[in-house]
């Protein structure tokens, strides 16, 4: 498998997680999360009472089972001419304000819904009379969850995981004395259309949301090894046993199938789970979980000099400074991991993408729907996937997109009277590609195009050419056709523009705003590109050509030295909005570089600098991670590794959960891409090794992360210093490699021979290598 192994040396299994002193009490800053992608809970570690409330990422009210007349967001009814108008009143009278725009296009959202809680799991046992020794812990380099005490003189466990092999969410409760364990299990249920029956050792809780009828199961074993289980009408109580192992799976009869969404009932499928996972022991379910996870997540290693933290990581975080010492790099490499971790368990194949809270919520009304907003957080939810080496984790985000084309087309067609596919701000398991009315979040026909750059670019870390034709492509090129017939001939000179244009989420509504022009500049490269791979398909090819060269950039230097935000110089100096959205183009694209394009990365770093005026303490986790992976693309090491310190500072919860405030998990994976954007960059065709290494790291390794072309790459420094760069191809092939270490004295190697690699320098710090597949090469001093 590419990318499978580090290059180099091989990432040791050291231990790696969070640990806490005490249970938790508040659900969204102390519990600790478990998931298999489809399937998720958060644990809290009570001492007589253990709780886990626990999530299937399909449960969602709304759509078309809540109302028969949904139409995902598109005009419920024909507004001729509307699109028209809005166009003219920017075109002719110049920038118009969001509520006059969202008076004209949006409309009241219509049963978009919510994702649920599924419900919670209990044990209740007695309340001892003494406590010692109390240990909750998440061990991410195993995903495992382990609660441990001493009560009344017997030391009590408990281990709980998501089997991703399996399909289930597995607990174990064991006591180092026979016969000392005793409890009551319940199984409830946040939805007043569902009950709960037992038998046979299983709780069943079957039921339907109230508001659109979507089947809802959830099934729990209970498995005691000794004593006596007892079933009853309040659950299953336990008595004596040396251990008890539960085994919990739901579902629902979703499916993402437009449009209605209705698959087959859950009954057969979660029972057919639970019986399969109860033919195997304990621990052959925990080595299967094991094998599977490691399999992802053992292949990046990073050692920045952290050391093994002694104090619980509420108080870790607490201390942390960003300042020297081995604790506060322990916290930024577990931060880091953390992401890797909370990928893996919210994002794996068959089920939705990770959305605003992975798969994690307690609500029946979360915060912002926990949906897809696609206007950056989907997408920064993704960001870490392929330089991080889990290109794995992509399937249930390019799935999601080919699904949404569908719907898609038609909002293309009734709103914009265009072909291809396009959707706006956000979007839900439904479909919902159309508009609300939130004037300043309701129009961003640029999600679309956004979101399928994520198919390129898995195409360039890996050269697959049979998901680039199969997969990306297609989409790629109907997202491109939405925009070769919407975009319109600026007045003023001639150029091609996005009308009506809005930066996310703030301004005026105007022609070409900087952000709209990236995007679609971002996709016209992308199409071609790929068209270049693939061959082909000429006539489109051309089209997508001679509209990118009528284009505008989007890419205009201000008055004050900024990237302007605007085609019209509109940019307030004073302005510290959370988004910087006219900067895409520098991050996550790539029509911006310090080295390629100086005099606009020198106005989009003024930009940068005056949206930090306003300081970090009330910046939302996301805008901080954002704001990170835009230093590093500048290659400000020093500027990105302070917007990191100051989002563990600022907006990190107890259990480093990223915080809007509340929860929202992008921050944690956009925090994870800005390190690895420090440690290599590869945007531009050339693979730069620690590009913008801090000076808070003077000394590291890191290896397993990957760069485009195909590439494994691993690098050590001393002293802030290169000493090896390490570089493993999947394909073989040229590759332009650029770091500190080449502008001295140095050797190629053959790492599978020790011979001398022949190479051509083409800079002061940059050569070229000729590889070969499968071939692994050593930059010594």
């Amino acid at each position: 498998m590419p990318g499978a192994a580090a290059c180099g040396t091989p990432p040791v299994r050291e231990r790696q997680g969070l640990w806490y002193d005490r249970p938790a009490t508040d659900w969204e800053s102390q519990t600790l999360p478990i998931g298999n992608g489809a399937l998720g809970a958060t644990v809290h570690g009570g001492v007589a009472r253990e709780h886990l409330q626990f999530n299937e990422k399909s449960l969602w009210s709304g759509g078309p089972g809540a109302d028969p007349a949904y139409t995902g967001g598109n005009w419920e009814s024909p507004r001729p001419g509307a699109l028209a108008e809005a166009r003219k009143a920017i075109l002719e009278k110049g920038p118009q304000q969001p509520e006059a725009m969202a008076a004209l296009l949006g409309q009241p959202k219509r049963a978009y819904g919510s994702y649920q809680s599924f419900g919670d799991v209990y044990l209740d046992g007695a309340e001892p009379a003494e406590v010692k020794d109390y240990r909750r812990e998440l061990d991410i380099s195993r995903a495992l969850s382990r609660v441990g005490f001493v009560a009344d003189g017997v030391r009590y466990t408990r281990e709980s995981f998501a089997s991703y092999p399996d399909g289930v969410i597995v607990v174990r409760v064991s006591a180092d004395r026979p016969g000392a364990v005793s409890f009551t299990t319940r199984l409830t249920s946040p939805h007043p259309r569902s009950a709960v029956s037992v038998s046979d050792g299983r709780l069943t809780l079957a039921g339907e949301l109230a508001d659109n009828g979507m089947a809802l199961e959830a099934q729990l074993l209970v498995r005691n090894q000794g004593g006596s289980r007892v079933d009853s009408a309040d659950g299953i109580a336990v008595s004596g046993a040396d251990s008890v192992t539960l085994v919990l799976a739901a579902g629902t009869d979703y499916v993402h199938r437009y449009p209605d969404y209705v698959g087959r009932f859950p009954h057969q499928r979660v029972g057919a789970t639970i019986d399969a996972a109860a033919r195997r022991s304990f621990d052959d379910l925990l080595a299967r979980h094991e094998r599977d996870y490691r399999t992802l997540y053992d292949r990046v290693r990073l050692d920045i000099g952290q050391q093994t933290p002694s104090m619980p990581t509420d108080r870790l975080l607490a201390a942390y400074t960003g300042g020297p010492g081995a604790a506060d790099r322990a916290l930024e490499a577990l931060f880091f991991n953390y992401g890797r971790y909370l990928l893996v368990s919210s994002s794996r194949p068959g089920s939705l993408p990770a959305n605003l809270q992975g798969v994690w919520n307690q609500s029946s009304s979360a915060p912002w729907s926990a949906d897809y907003h696609v206007n950056i957080n989907l997408q920064m939810n993704y960001w870490p996937a392929e330089v991080t080496n889990l290109g794995e984790t992509t399937p249930p985000l390019f799935d999601f997109i080919d699904r949404l084309r569908p719907r898609g087309r038609e909002t293309a067609r009734t709103m914009f009277d265009a072909g291809g596919f396009v959707l706006h701000n956000e979007t839900n398991p439904f479909d919902y590609t159309g508009v609300h009315d939130w004037p300043t979040a309701f129009w961003f026909p640029e999600s679309a195009a956004w979101l399928s750059r994520h198919l390129w670019e898995h195409y360039e870390f890996t050269q697959d050419r049979g998901f680039l034709r199969e997969k990306a492509y297609p989409i790629l090129r109907e997202a491109a056709r939405f925009w070769l017939d919407s975009l319109q001939a600026d007045p003023r000179d001639g150029k091609l523009v996005a009308v009506p244009s809005y930066s996310p989420e703030h301004g005026p509504y105007t022609a070409g705003a900087a952000m709209s022009q990236q995007v679609v500049w971002d996709l016209f490269t992308n199409v071609l590109d790929a068209g270049e791979v693939l061959g082909g398909d000429q006539a489109f090819r051309s089209r997508v050509a001679g509209a990118r060269a009528k284009l505008d950039p989007g890419l205009r230097v201000g008055s004050w030295g900024q990237l302007q935000e605007w085609k019209e110089d509109l940019d307030d100096p004073a302005d510290t909005h959370r988004h910087v959205s006219h900067l895409y183009g520098l991050h996550p694209g790539r029509q911006i570089s310090p080295l390629g394009t100086p005099e606009f990365a020198a106005a989009a770093e003024k930009s940068l600098a005056a949206r930090e005026a306003g300081g970090t303490a009330g910046a939302p986790g996301w805008s901080r991670a954002w704001k990170a992976n835009f230093w590093a693309r500048l290659l400000k090491g020093e500027s990105a590794f302070e917007a990191f310190r100051d989002q563990l500072r600022f907006q990190t919860l107890p259990n480093l959960w990223d915080t809007h405030p509340p929860f929202q998990i992008d921050g944690n994976f956009g925090a994870t891409a800005a390190v690895a954007e420090m440690l290599v960059q590869s945007q531009t065709g050339t693979v730069h090794l620690l590009p913008a290494l801090p000076s808070a790291w003077p000394a590291g390794q890191v290896d397993g992360l990957r760069a485009r072309g195909a590439f494994t790459v691993g690098a050590t420094w001393r002293a802030g210093q290169s000493v090896e760069l390490r570089l493993c191809a999947d394909k073989g092939g040229p590759v332009s490699v650029k770091n500190d270490l080449l502008k001295t004295s140095f050797r190629v190697l053959d790492a599978h021979t020790g011979r001398t690699v022949r190479w051509t320098r083409t800079g002061i710090d940059t050569i070229r290598l000729d590889t070969r597949p499968g071939g692994a090469y050593l930059v010594k001093r």
